[in-house]
């Protein structure tokens, strides 16, 4: 174990928790602000409060879903470079 003295600062367990509030508070106070400016959507959904939000948090659980099918679909054998070694 590290002294916290000599671990950096962004590893400590402190920051990574004021980290997650900070950023929480930011982010519910972008989608707050939503109460005072008018957002006139393009269609009618995109107008709706909070679906930028929404938006974007599905929009990335499925590009973490595919990313991981993909990469199953991809994924070589353990000793797949061992045995196609060329040892000319």
């Amino acid at each position: 174990m590290k002294d916290s003295e000599t671990e950096h600062f962004l590893t400590r367990p402190s920051t990574i928790r004021g980290l997650w509030w900070g950023f929480s508070i930011v982010l519910a106070l972008t989608v707050a602000a939503q109460l005072f400016i008018y957002v006139k959507g393009y269609f009618t959904v995109d107008g709706w409060f909070g679906f930028g939000a929404v938006f974007g948090f599905f929009s990335c659980v499925l590009m973490v879903l595919f990313a991981k099918v993909l990469g199953a679909v991809l994924k070589r054998p353990r000793q797949y470079y061992e045995e196609y070694r060329d040892d000319a």
